[in-house]
C-alpha cells in the first residue's frame, strides 16, 4: 500500500507540473513573504526551479518558483535579446498570479503552454474544466490546498500572449509515433515514483506519513501544502528520469514546439521575451537555450507561489 501511495503521489505531482496538457475549454533566512521578486545574490542556478524557503528556525515559510533570464544573440536575431524562463506550478496563491500578470505585461512576447487547438482563446476569468482528468485533479488540489487555479487568475487575453504548444491531435499523434501509450506512461511514472520513494525512505523521510498526518491536522490545508511543496522540489529530478535518454512527448516534443515559436518571435524582431511553462520543462529548455540559441543565464529571481506560514502570522503581516 505504501508503494502504491508513493507512486500515486508522484503521479499527482507530475500532473500538477504538467497541468498545461489540459484543454482550456474542457534553506535560509526569513524570506520577504510579500510576493515581491527576490534577486538571487548567488547568481542563476538553472538546476533548481522550485524550492522551499525556511526561516531561521528551520520552518517552511514559502514555496518559491524561479525566473531565470538568458541573454545573447541567437540565430535569426538582428540584435541581442533576453529570454526569461518563468516556472509555473498551475495552482498558487492569488498574490502570485497578480505578480505574474504585472510582469507579463513587460514582455514583447509571452509564450505560454496549453495543449489546445491553434487559435484557442482563453476568456478572462475562465473556470478550470472538471471534464478531463487533469482539470478535475487541479480543481481538487485548488480546493484542498486553498489555492487559486492558473487558468482562472492569469489574463490570457493580453495582446502579447503567444500560444506555444501542441494541439491535442499533435500530442496524441506524437505519442503514437513514439509508442507512448497511456499504460506504458503510467508504469513508467509508477516506477519512477517507487524509486523516488525509496530514496526518501533512505533519508528517513516519508511523503505518505506527511500526507496522512496532514489530513488529520487542524490546519490541514497548510500541512498538505508543506507536504506537496517538498514533493514539488524533487519534480525536476523525477521528470529528468522519467524523460529518459530519448526524451518524451510530454516534455521533449512540447519543448521543441515551444522553442520553434520562440525562434519565430525572435526572427520577427521581438527582443524581450518570456516563456511561461511548467517547472518540469525548464531543465530541458535551459539546455536548448544554451546549445541551440547560444544564450547564457545572467540573472535569477524567486517568486513566492505558496505561502506556507500559519494563518495567524499572515494576518499579522509577519
Amino acid at each position: 500500500m505504501t508503494r502504491i501511495l508513493g507512486g500515486f503521489a508522484a503521479l499527482l505531482g507530475i500532473m500538477i507540473s504538467l497541468a498545461g496538457a489540459a484543454k482550456a475549454q474542457t534553506a535560509a533566512a526569513e524570506p520577504a513573504v510579500s510576493n515581491a521578486p527576490q534577486d538571487d545574490t548567488k547568481g542563476p542556478s538553472t538546476k533548481e526551479w522550485v524550492r522551499v524557503q525556511q526561516n531561521d528556525s528551520g520552518e517552511p515559510v514559502a514555496m518559491q518558483v524561479a525566473i531565470v533570464r538568458y541573454e545573447g544573440t541567437p540565430p535569426g536575431a538582428r540584435r541581442p535579446v533576453t529570454v526569461d524562463l518563468i516556472g509555473a506550478v498551475h495552482v498558487g496563491d492569488a498574490a502570485y498570479y497578480r505578480r505574474l500578470d504585472r510582469r507579463f505585461r513587460q514582455y514583447d512576447a509571452l509564450l505560454y503552454e496549453l495543449v489546445a487547438p491553434q487559435g484557442t482563446i482563453i476568456p478572462r476569468d475562465q473556470k478550470a474544466s472538471t471534464r478531463n482528468p487533469l482539470g478535475a485533479i487541479q480543481g481538487g488540489m485548488k480546493s484542498m490546498l486553498e489555492l487559486e487555479h492558473q487558468l482562472e487568475r492569469v489574463d490570457y487575453t493580453q495582446p502579447n500572449f503567444v500560444h506555444a504548444d501542441m494541439s491535442p491531435d499533435e500530442l496524441f499523434a506524437k505519442m503514437d509515433e513514439r509508442g507512448e501509450g497511456l499504460v506504458q506512461m503510467y508504469f513508467r511514472l509508477l516506477g519512477q515514483g517507487i524509486a523516488m520513494q525509496s530514496e526518501q525512505t533512505a533519508k528517513g523521510e516519508s511523503f505518505d506519513a506527511d500526507l496522512i498526518g496532514a489530513l488529520f491536522a487542524r490546519d490541514r490545508a497548510r500541512k498538505l501544502k508543506i507536504a506537496m511543496a517538498k514533493q514539488m522540489t524533487q519534480m525536476d529530478v523525477f521528470l529528468s528520469a522519467f524523460d529518459g535518454e530519448d526524451g518524451s512527448t510530454l516534455i521533449t516534443e512540447r519543448n521543441i514546439v515551444a522553442l520553434k515559436v520562440l525562434s519565430r518571435e525572435i526572427e520577427g524582431g521581438k527582443r524581450k521575451l518570456g516563456v511561461f511553462y511548467g517547472a518540469g520543462h525548464l531543465n530541458d529548455m535551459d539546455e536548448r537555450l544554451r546549445t541551440d540559441f547560444g544564450m547564457e543565464p545572467t540573472k535569477q529571481w524567486w517568486l513566492n507561489a505558496w505561502d506556507l506560514r500559519p494563518k495567524s502570522q499572515r494576518r499579522r503581516g509577519r
